[in-house]
């Protein structure tokens, strides 16, 4: 299983050359299914979205798909999922991404599409990735106004949380120093990263990749 765990996607070189070892192969002979549904429940603008959808145009992939598994039928996204050699997973509310994976079914499948394909994973999408997204409970409330199931538990692709946005100044609270007193309260190891950090998951082998600050917190 490949995956590029990062805070705020392809932000630098370092975390591109990490994509390129994954890939094994020119990113112009790639297609990316783009996933935009934990997006779905952010308000306000949406500038950070745009700029991750620009970044992967500049990089010339074959092919960028905008892929919402809450708005198409199973048997649409389904397909168009089979047909990408990268899943990018946007960012937005962590538990509406995750109500969304269990709903559509596409927790489910994932580990059989993973055998061949990339995941990359931005913020709550990387997050999804991990055993718990407890450390994301705040953004729970919305689900409840609107009647959607929370569910603590990620998709378990690794065996480790992560904490993105460490030290952003659109997220105050993540800190090394706060993660470090949270971290005490879960049941995993937490990778703390910076929007410049990616974790490189390739089968067993696990890699940091990182031009800022990051850090482990260990059980």
């Amino acid at each position: 299983m490949k995956l590029l765990l990062t805070s705020a996607g392809i932000t630098n070189q370092t975390i591109l050359q990490g994509l390129d070892e994954l890939a094994g192969k020119p990113l112009d002979q790639l297609n990316v299914a783009f996933i935009p549904t934990a997006a779905n429940l952010e308000s306000g603008d949406k500038d950070w979205l745009i700029d991750d959808l620009r970044r992967l145009s500049f990089l010339k992939f074959k092919q960028v798909d905008i892929v919402d598994i809450s708005a198409l039928p199973k048997k649409i996204w389904q397909t168009r999922l089979k047909e990408a050699d990268i899943l990018f997973v946007e960012g937005g509310n962590t538990y509406h991404l995750m109500y969304w994976f269990n709903q559509s079914g596409l927790s489910k499948i994932l580990p059989k599409l993973l055998e061949t394909k990339i995941y990359i994973g931005v913020s709550a999408g990387t997050i999804i990735a991990t055993p718990s997204i407890i450390n994301a409970d705040f953004e729970s409330k919305p689900l409840k106004e609107i009647n959607e199931e929370i569910c603590h538990q990620g998709l378990n692709l690794v065996n480790f949380m992560v904490e993105p946005h460490i030290n952003s100044e659109y997220f105050p609270e993540s800190t090394f120093e706060n993660l470090e007193v949270q971290s005490k309260k879960y049941s995993h190891p937490i990778y703390g990263v910076d929007d410049n950090t990616a974790i490189k998951v390739d089968g067993d082998n696990i890699e940091v990749i990182s031009n800022g600050i990051w850090k482990k917190f260990d059980k």
